[in-house]
């Protein structure tokens, strides 16, 4: 099994580099933080939805981090 940083961890990183945060994406964020793997729950959500609609959300952020990110999350959350 492959490890990686915890989901709160990658939310940290995202709210650092992306300074004007889409509002469709921020209260996904906000979940993120909450987030230790991609198996958790939050509230009635799992962390695999969470990360999903952060991203079809998270469009407008780029960059060289962004890239980066947006990749392991969709490795993460088994989106091709």
């Amino acid at each position: 099994m492959e490890t990686h940083r915890p989901l709160f961890q990658y939310a940290g990183t995202i709210r650092r580099d992306w300074q004007n945060v889409n509002y469709a994406a921020k209260p996904y964020l906000a979940a993120m933080f909450s987030l230790d793997q991609i198996t958790d729950r939050y509230g009635m959500d799992s962390a695999q939805s969470i990360v999903a609609y952060f991203l079809s959300n998270a469009g407008s952020w780029r960059g060289e981090i962004a890239r980066q990110v947006k990749m392991e999350l969709k490795k993460i959350a088994g989106i091709k």
